[in-house]
């Protein structure tokens, strides 16, 4: 199985009602299962008064550690959905936690199979997912001369600086993927006679914003 590299973007939360019951999904993200029960203890607290506060998580790399949990709700109707969410989105290092607040009416296995998925669902949706990838940091030092107009050529070229650094010279800082690594090279010649070049000085994984859904091909 290859590494998970995706999660949310952010934690956040999210609230559908369904014949009167509220269903408050809340995500977030951790590292560990430690962190994991942390968050939900607290969630616990805040919403003592609901009926139910139903829980899943993957964690790890390869998401290795899952674990869901129907807080008392019918077996298999509130965590399980909820899993399945998260590793049908191909998410890792999340916990989503959902509130219910009955509101009078049962929903019956199916309807609370398909809120407890739709409250994670819609909740990712919100917060967004983002992609960890190893790109290569690149340095790019010339004098100020030159460095105003690379500043400048920069602002209308595909390629984004994430950081410019001012001393005897002034060096700016880009994360590539190593194919767009020749194109970089290609255009600092043009736009400096070819006197700035782009050195490599190491990796980093960076987080981009990826699609809600992976492209399984099916």
């Amino acid at each position: 199985m290859p590494p998970i590299k995706r999660t949310i973007a952010q934690g956040g939360q999210h609230e559908i009602e369904i014949l009167k019951s509220r269903f408050i999904c809340t995500v977030e993200r951790v590292n560990d299962e430690t962190e994991a029960r942390a968050f939900l203890e607290t969630l616990r607290k805040q919403y003592w008064d609901a009926n139910h506060n139903c829980y899943a998580y993957v964690i790890g790399e390869l998401g290795m550690a899952q674990k869901a949990s129907d807080d008392g709700e019918p077996s298999g109707t509130a965590g399980v959905p909820m899993l399945e969410v998260l590793r049908k989105r191909q998410i890792t290092d999340v916990i989503a936690v959902v509130t219910r607040y009955f509101g009078g009416t049962k929903l019956g296995a199916g309807g609370l199979i398909r809120a407890y998925g739709r409250a994670v669902s819609e909740t990712i949706d919100t917060v967004g997912i983002v992609e960890r990838r190893p790109l290569t940091i690149l340095e790019m030092t010339t004098d100020y001369t030159t460095a105003g107009r690379l500043e400048y050529a920069f602002h209308g070229s595909p390629f984004t600086t994430s950081d410019i650094r001012y001393g005897a010279d002034v060096t700016f800082v880009a994360h590539l993927e190593p194919a767009d690594i020749p194109d970089l090279e290609t255009w600092l010649a043009e736009q400096t006679n070819g006197t700035v070049h782009a050195i490599a000085t190491g990796e980093a994984i960076v987080e981009v914003p990826a699609p809600l859904y992976v492209d399984t091909g099916e």
